[in-house]
């Protein structure tokens, strides 16, 4: 077996040489009604209500059927299971007649007939020139065995080489599922993306316990898929939306970073946390807000106040179009609460505030009223007394009354005082006209 990326166990690559049919429980819309399909891998878990048993390829090409003349091979105009081009001589309900290359005379069956759409049929006319495989068998008549079907589905395996070798997206619609994934049409075949191939929306989706539950309402989609893995004798194709939606995602930023610009406000959706921010999709391309942009309040993980999936508005605040990274922030269309502190505190006036974090040189207080700012108890402003580290005055979660001595609104400073709260220095304030909590 190709080695691939797919992230199956060998189980389930194993489950790849399925038959040539959907589960029974899942529909597979077709446009041509011959399409003769490619292998769906399927989990080793499966069951038979949701997926095909394994087996080894039965559908393409077709044994080659006996029939009178006998020819050795030297003696056969073409080799089995070559491509020709014929043109047609006579057509009947019943049969079509064509001209192999001025070598030989061919002949379409019935039976092949009676499976086509009449689409198709309406393109079989006396005179049009057509591809065919070439069995190497003859018909009672003598003429040799050809089939326009399997020419098509030769011509798609070929096609589906080069799309492995270019690694060019390609653009199909869901045609059906199992329990290990989703079947796509790739011309007249079918291949499959395994459930690890999908792309990370569609995996998030993903989560309940059935197929139906999964992947029903996916049917019918488009999708844009990369070719994984091509093995026309094992009749597997091996297709990845997680490939072709990064390819994809690296172009939408490219043309998304020539467009932005900084200061623009745009409204994006959250695909990802992180423990350093969040990643929000704005149109197409993700940007990051990093943990300090998302609030002007001290936040410890962005799932504090956010949620993957939930629409916010951002601010565009730096693009870097070489490293193709787009920065963003939230707390930038909120106000500044360092404008309310330089509007509406003073040096000297008393404040509530919440003991947030302890380290060896003080404690970090949120102010009640401005839960947005956080200033800092310097240990020497603790106590009157030698303080070797602050847990012997305060612990997190204190609720106390302090007073601010030092206010640095262009820095973003402010510098609080437990010990001088009582102190004679501020009684001035305390009885004035400033407003003391």
């Amino acid at each position: 077996m190709v080695s691939n990326s797919s992230g199956l166990e060998e189980n389930a690559a194993q489950g790849a040489e399925a038959a040539n049919s959907a589960p029974e429980n899942t529909p597979v819309p077709s446009d041509d009604a011959t399409a003769a399909p490619a292998s769906v891998p399927a989990p080793a878990e499966s069951t038979s209500e949701s997926a095909p048993s394994p087996t080894e390829n039965t559908a393409t090409p077709a044994p080659v059927p006996a029939g009178p003349p006998s020819d050795a091979a030297s003696d056969l105009p073409f080799g089995r299971g070559e491509l020709v081009t014929a043109t047609i001589v006579e057509t009947s309900p019943t049969s079509i007649k064509l001209d192999l290359g001025g070598k030989a005379v061919g002949t379409i069956k019935g039976s092949e007939l009676d499976r086509m759409s009449p689409r198709d049929l309406e393109d079989l006319k006396t005179g049009s020139t057509v591809t065919v495989y070439f069995l190497g068998s003859r018909d009672k008549e003598g003429q040799y065995i050809v089939s326009v079907n399997q020419a098509a589905e030769a011509q798609d395996w070929q096609r589906a080489e080069e799309y492995r070798v270019s690694q060019e997206p390609y653009d199909t619609r869901i045609a059906g599922y199992n329990r290990g994934g989703l079947i796509v049409k790739f011309g007249r075949l079918r291949g499959f993306v395994p459930q690890s191939q999908m792309n990370a929306e569609r995996r998030r989706t993903s989560e309940e316990q059935t197929p139906d539950e999964r992947w029903s309402g996916m049917v019918n989609e488009a999708i844009v898929v990369k070719v994984m893995e091509v093995d026309h004798e094992r009749n597997r194709l091996i297709l990845s939306e997680r490939m072709a939606s990064k390819e994809s995602r690296e172009k939408r930023k490219e043309s998304l970073i020539s467009q932005l610009q900084v200061g623009e406000e745009r409204v994006g959706r959250v695909v990802s946390l992180e423990d350093f921010g969040a990643f929000v999709d704005v149109g197409g391309a993700e940007g990051l807000v990093h943990l300090t942009e998302l609030s002007w309040q001290h936040v410890n993980h962005p799932r504090e106040m956010l949620k993957v999936g939930e629409e916010v508005k951002v601010r565009v605040i730096s693009i870097d179009p070489n490293a193709k990274r787009i920065g963003l922030s939230m707390k930038q269309l909120a106000s500044d609460p360092w404008d309310i502190v330089a509007t509406t505190y003073v040096n000297g006036q008393l404040v509530k505030a919440t003991v947030t974090k302890l380290t060896k040189f003080g404690a970090f207080a949120q102010i009640t009223d401005l839960p947005e700012i956080e200033g800092l108890i310097h240990i020497s402003e603790l106590s009157e007394r030698r303080v070797l580290h602050p847990r012997e005055v305060v612990n997190e979660g204190d609720v106390l009354t302090l007073r601010i001595v030092k206010m640095d609104v262009k820095e973003r400073r402010l510098g609080l005082s437990l010990k001088r709260v009582n102190s004679s220095e501020y009684m001035d304030i305390d009885w004035g006209d400033t407003p003391s909590e």
